[in-house]
């Protein structure tokens, strides 16, 4: 059945919200029956089923958590949204526990509100939404630990594929936090040397005194503290893959000693005369735009080629917002865990929410921001009010002003629609910033009227941040 032809029940005891919430759905293809009360709710699904019910808390006489479990043992499977302007987090806990799929505060967004309830349709049920989240985990989980199955994701699982059975060097280039390691994991692991080393070098995090010694060993006495022989990063990988993390990092004079290895797969020693042979596969990632680096004199161009044989771009997290859902679960599932909490489920408003932030710093952002949540939640429910977001604001507002589009994205779909909020939501944020908070002088700045900047910022839930 088509979802737009679903039934759909709205339970308040305001004529004006009744009409509103009627109109707007029947406008977007449902079919809508109303009740004034708790009781004419009670009796009319006793009559007939419906797909969905839009239950307001207060209700004069009953409930709406009354009328939620009335719906819940009519049939389990209902799908029942709560409105109110007065509910509270244990109010909300309970109505979620009772069965309820979300819950909406008033005054609500009405497009936010039609998202939820289209949400609310497909997934049906609680149980039905948690086997869905898990089957999506298993089909998503093809390579380790990478979570995603957004077409940017099925393309980079595509390239592993292409790549992890070849002798090739890879460089995997984005932002920190995206996974470069778990992507470089995945080659090694789907390749014929798994069974052989990983070994992984952080360039950035070696000091340069030590970084020719960790990388090819050194011999006793080469220099003072080298009490024994040592083998290096290269020679440890023999017969299987060396990851060389932040690549760019490396200065210019070890640029020159790591290019011989990566060409040859042969080296020396820090101190010693024979020749070393390794075979070894060689994947690299960098944050940095390499080819700017080669440009400005601080990479060599000729061991950018050596690396760079194959490139995989790694998309933040901002341009694969469609694996935000089942990568909370999957961290809300493993730090409740460790926590020995029993947090099963995150509001669809809270993903709302944070569908709404650029994450900066990516995965591994996201991944810290659910662990304190986890940790600071006193619910078995993540609720918007529950997630630790306080920290995040001002990265929010940042992330987003230097917000950077890639065009290479089409050729995988997009939402022009969304990426047009996000450039005006850039605009709007990075003016206020100029303007120190204070709406008149942004609506200068970007040649609109005061009442359209408060209109927008409306849009965002930020006006009540700034000054008039």
């Amino acid at each position: 059945m088509n979802e737009k032809s679903r039934h759909i029940l709205i339970v308040d005891d305001e004529l004006s919200m009744r009409e509103l919430l009627e109109y707007m759905l029947k406008k977007e293809g449902y079919r809508v029956s109303t009740a004034a009360n708790g009781k004419i709710a009670l009796n009319m699904i006793a009559k007939q089923n419906y797909d969905l019910l839009l239950c307001d808390i207060r209700l004069g006489d009953l409930t709406g958590i009354d009328v939620l479990k009335g719906a819940k043992k009519k049939d389990p499977h209902t799908v029942v949204i709560m409105i109110s302007a007065y509910i509270s987090t244990e109010t909300a806990v309970e109505a979620m526990n009772e069965g309820a799929y979300d819950y909406v505060p008033k005054p609500f967004n009405n497009e936010e509100l039609k998202q939820t309830i289209a949400n609310a349709l497909d997934r049906k049920t609680l149980e039905h939404e948690k086997k869905i989240i898990e089957k999506e985990l298993k089909e998503t989980l093809h390579f380790g630990s990478i979570i995603g199955n957004s077409p940017r994701m099925m393309h980079i699982y595509e390239m592993i594929r292409q790549v992890a059975g070849t002798r090739t060097n890879i460089l995997i280039t984005g932002e920190s936090g995206t996974g470069k390691e778990l992507i470089a994991r995945a080659i090694h692991y789907q390749s014929d040397r798994s069974d052989k080393a990983f070994v992984v070098i952080n360039c950035g995090g070696i000091p340069e005194t030590l970084m020719e010694s960790e990388l090819f060993g050194h011999k006793k006495g080469s220099f003072t503290g080298a009490d024994q022989d040592k083998k290096g990063f290269f020679e440890i990988a023999d017969q299987g893959t060396i990851f060389l993390d932040e690549i760019g990092e490396l200065n210019i004079q070890m640029q020159v000693k790591l290019l011989r290895a990566v060409q040859e797969k042969v080296f020396k020693r820090v101190g010693g005369t024979h020749d070393i042979n390794v075979d070894i596969r060689i994947i690299s990632a960098t944050n940095k735009q390499l080819e700017h680096e080669v440009i400005s004199g601080n990479f060599r161009e000729d061991l950018f080629y050596r690396l760079n044989v194959i490139e995989l771009k790694m998309p933040p997290l901002r341009e694969r917002k469609a694996d935000l859902r089942i990568l909370v679960q999957h961290f809300l599932e493993k730090y409740s865990k460790e926590m020995g909490k029993e947090i099963t489920k995150i509001s669809s408003y809270a993903i709302e929410l944070l569908k709404k932030y650029d994450f900066p710093g990516n995965i591994r952002e996201l991944e810290n921001l659910i662990e304190r949540s986890v940790a600071l939640s006193s619910t078995n429910i993540l609720l918007p009010d529950s997630l630790a977001l306080s920290i995040h604001k001002q990265r929010w507002i940042e992330g987003v002003s230097n917000r950077r589009f890639d065009l290479d994205e089409v050729a995988y779909g997009v939402s022009l629609d969304n990426i047009m909020a996000e450039i005006e939501r850039a605009y709007l944020l990075k003016a206020m910033q100029c303007s120190n908070g204070h709406k008149k002088k942004a609506a200068d700045l970007l040649g609109i009227s005061f009442r359209s900047i408060r209109y927008r910022l409306s849009k965002l839930d930020a006006e009540k941040d700034f000054a008039e």
